[in-house]
């Protein structure tokens, strides 16, 4: 275990320490990285430091390059009502079409409970626009399309007031983190957890706010199953 971490440590600087821009061919996954479907499990801050700094760029990204939510396992309820029904607090009730209707939800960006649905989003933890920015520019359309509607990692998608989602729209950690502080070792725990999954890249200056963040929270190990 020790010498596995020595190296994926060592592996990470020399990602950090290879010259890279933005939309270059340096956005692929590195060589090191394990294949998809490998369980890794680390400290926060150790998968902080394995993760590739570069800077971004938002040439070309559109939301429709997401596509839209999916019903992936043909139930009749698309990837919103699945977060929806994951998430409550208090079971909503289902009718035709997969329509829920009453139901309380937890917000933890804003430490407040939501009755019905319609108060509510479900975010990208990692917005589509952030994750077009570190890296997901260059994926096919289909892997672009399982991003937008992971349920198989439950960091991935929350449900939350519509207003916090909204204040947060695509910003990263370095300009938003969530209103209740007390979230928000989670929030960026999470968020380091996502990138890692996906193998997404950070700038500068998120990587100083997350570090920064993490600073003041505990070194918690994260276990994630590789994405790509």
């Amino acid at each position: 275990m020790l010498l596995a971490r020595t190296a994926a440590t060592a592996a990470a600087f020399a990602v950090l320490l290879s010259p890279a821009t933005a939309h270059t061919a340096a956005a692929a996954a590195p060589s090191s990285r394990a294949v998809p479907g490998t369980t890794v499990t680390l400290p926060v801050r150790d998968a902080l430091a394995t993760l590739p700094v570069r800077a971004e760029d938002r040439t070309g990204y559109a939301r429709s390059k997401f596509g839209p939510w999916i019903d992936a396992d043909r139930d009749g309820c698309n990837t919103r009502q699945e977060v929806l029904k994951a998430e409550a607090v208090i079971a909503p009730v289902q009718g035709a079409n997969c329509t829920l209707t009453g139901g309380e939800w937890y917000s933890p960006y804003d430490d407040r409970y939501i009755h019905g649905a319609r108060g509510l989003d479900i975010d990208h933890l990692v917005p589509l626009a952030e994750s077009w920015d570190s890296g997901a520019y260059a994926w096919p359309a289909a892997e672009r399309r399982a991003y937008a509607n992971d349920l198989k990692d439950p960091r991935a998608l929350i449900a939350v007031s519509a207003a916090s989602n909204r204040s947060k729209a695509d910003q990263d950690p370095a300009t938003w983190l969530p209103p209740a502080a007390g979230y928000r070792c989670q929030y960026v725990t999470d968020w380091v957890a996502d990138k890692t999954r996906w193998g997404l890249s950070v700038d500068t200056t998120e990587r100083a706010a997350l570090a920064e963040t993490l600073s003041h929270c505990s070194d918690v190990p994260i276990t994630v199953t590789l994405a790509r």
